[in-house]
């Protein structure tokens, strides 16, 4: 039996061919005899869409600040979605990392997932789980991975999801090296997601549980991950934000935020103004899920059936008038279908996400295909 096991964790963790890549300069790193520290800012931040920004881990530019709800600027500090991948040695991988807020969790959602470190390896089934940096304090250090075999592998270290983070390093052995991954191919433009408290990461375990992460790793995509808790509202300030991305595709999640009269009036001026600079990016409107509790609840069911049917409406409406590259996704099943996939009716829990995934990933591959 135990050889059995030695046998997969031998495969699992096999080191993959990656290109050649530049070592980071050893000089970049702080650190003593063992342990050398890189910053983040000498590795490519993937999840920004934005460089004009107040911190290098803030989601919106200095200048939307004032423009947008403050509620939203204040959200858009938020790291969710930014990660980075290394190449890198080393038989122990640590992180430190300072947080924004001394805040590290929340009644439904666990600190791993709010203000820690999420690591995987590229290995050669995919991405696969490695290690998490559970949040302590507001400055945390903590060993991600250890004992890994020789090799040189791939790496992708996920941020926190519901708080901001001042700074992040990644630590290695002073024998070992750093590099950055190879870059996505140069039509790999990135899946920017705009929605609520769900599409910013509410309530995931780990910060690479969130179904935008997940699909960033099926898909081999890089992901903008603009999610707002309470505030995905499809506001003519943030989609003019959103419209400076050069995306593959913008997934515009935001009904769970919406009223039904809000979705009525909302969803034509979002797509209008997305094709004013973006003409042809495809635009996926998707509706809300369902309420865990609707099953039973009238007031919940009515609420999704009528944001709904706001959504449909306006979509078709949008293809009467000639809308092309306008795709739609409805919500009955994003969350499967045996009320078990939240942690409060609303919010998904890690089997939530990857229901979410699953749905997402079908409408989105052949969307991406084409």
């Amino acid at each position: 039996m135990y050889r059995t096991i030695g046998i997969l964790l031998a495969t699992l963790f096999v080191a993959v061919p990656v290109h050649a890549q530049e070592k980071l300069d050893p000089k970049l790193a702080t650190g003593d005899k063992d342990v050398v520290w890189y910053d983040l800012k000498h590795l490519d931040l993937e999840g920004r869409a934005f460089t004009d920004t107040e911190s290098p881990y803030d989601r919106l530019p200095a200048r939307a600040k004032g423009k947008v709800r403050d509620a939203v600027w204040n959200l858009s500090r938020h790291s969710a979605g930014m990660c980075v991948r290394f190449v890198t040695d080393a038989a122990t991988i640590q992180g430190r990392w300072t947080l924004t807020s001394k805040n590290l969790a929340m009644p439904h959602m666990a600190a791993t997932g709010v203000s820690g470190l999420d690591l995987y390896v590229k290995t050669d089934k995919g991405w696969r789980w490695l290690g998490v940096g559970q949040p302590r304090e507001q400055t945390n250090t903590a060993i991600l991975a250890t004992g890994i075999p020789a090799g040189t592998r791939e790496y992708l270290l996920y941020l926190p999801l519901y708080n901001g983070v001042s700074s992040v390093q990644v630590g290695i052995p002073k024998s070992a090296f750093l590099a950055k991954a190879p870059a996505y191919p140069k039509d790999r433009k990135p899946i920017v997601f705009y929605g609520t408290s769900i599409t910013q990461g509410g309530c995931a375990s780990r910060t690479g549980m969130v179904h935008t992460a997940i699909l960033g790793r099926r898909l081999g995509y890089p992901v903008v991950n603009l999610g707002f808790s309470g505030n995905g509202r499809m506001e003519p300030e943030v989609v003019k934000l959103i419209a400076e991305i050069d995306a593959s595709v913008y997934v515009i999640d935001c009904l769970p935020n919406m009223t039904a009269k809000e979705v009525t009036a909302n969803t034509e001026p979002l797509v209008e103004l997305l094709r004013q600079k973006r003409p042809a990016t495809p635009i996926l409107l998707v509706e809300d899920r369902n309420y865990d509790n609707g099953h039973l609840l009238p007031s919940p069911r009515q609420r999704n059936l009528a944001s709904q049917a706001a959504l449909k409406a306006a979509y078709e409406k949008l293809m009467k008038a000639g809308a092309r590259g306008v795709y739609y996704l409805e919500g009955a099943h994003l969350l499967g279908d045996d009320n078990e996939g939240t942690v409060d009716s609303s919010h998904p829990t890690d089997l939530g996400f990857l229901r979410q995934a699953d749905a997402f990933e079908k409408a989105l591959r052949p969307i991406l295909q084409r």
